[in-house]
């Protein structure tokens, strides 16, 4: 699936990566930049609160693909939308409760990316359908053998 973000206000705002290719069930963290510009003089500094908004669209595809922006227009009919986000600035030099919840999800999502990253422990010999023992043992001999190799190499 290809998934593409839009902003009302892409004069001053983007989204990093402002789109992508994902599997069923993977998702991706994004990161919205704005330009803001200092107050001058005396001049207040602008609500958190804002207009701005992000559009989450999709595009089923079939099969493995890069991710194509024009495709999204080339295929109108088909995009979905999947969701409307409002934006909600956060000053970082500034604490606040929305900044720490912030903080708490984008370490719980580093998290579940990193342990997706690693590779599956070994639980101990899982079930085999019949008829493929042969196969597995053949496999896990191949390996062992491979193995033996290698720590043969280097044992000289």
């Amino acid at each position: 699936m290809l998934v593409q973000f839009q902003t009302t206000a892409p004069k001053s705002c983007f989204m990093r990566p402002p789109g992508a290719v994902l599997t069923p069930g993977e998702s991706i963290i994004a990161t919205v930049f704005k330009f803001v510009e200092p107050p001058e003089n005396n001049e207040k500094p602008t609500d958190q609160k804002s207009k701005v908004k992000f559009k989450i669209m999709s595009l089923k595809v079939n099969g493995p693909m890069d991710y194509i922006a024009e495709l999204f227009d080339e295929q109108k009919d088909q995009v979905a939308v999947e969701q409307i986000l409002r934006v909600v600035f956060l000053d970082v030099e500034h604490p606040s409760p929305a900044l720490e919840k912030l903080k708490r999800q984008l370490a719980e999502a580093e998290a579940e990316l990193e342990a997706r990253k690693k590779p599956a422990e070994d639980t101990g010999p899982t079930f085999i359908g019949e008829g493929l023992v042969i196969d597995e043992w053949k496999e896990r001999r191949e390996r062992y053998l491979a193995r033996q190799q290698v720590e043969g190499a280097d044992s000289i």
